[in-house]
């Protein structure tokens, strides 16, 4: 929503002014008109390799900070 300045909500059957959203309208400063374009490719792509079949480390989290 916030990359168009318009939209088409097939619900209604019309196009939607993004001023028409209600939580867009309450932070119409967070959501800019137009965006400059998309970021720049990285050389460096972050992945997190899985392993099939591994079971999820299930441990309870622990503090930092002594108490």
């Amino acid at each position: 929503i916030s990359r168009l300045p318009n939209f088409h909500d097939p619900s209604h059957g019309k196009e939607v002014r993004r001023e028409e959203i209600p939580v867009v309208k309450e932070f119409l400063d967070i959501f800019p008109e137009n965006l400059p374009g998309l970021p720049p490719i990285h050389q460096v792509e972050f992945q997190i390799v899985l392993i099939p079949g591994a079971a999820p480390v299930a441990r309870t989290p622990y503090r930092l900070a002594p108490s």
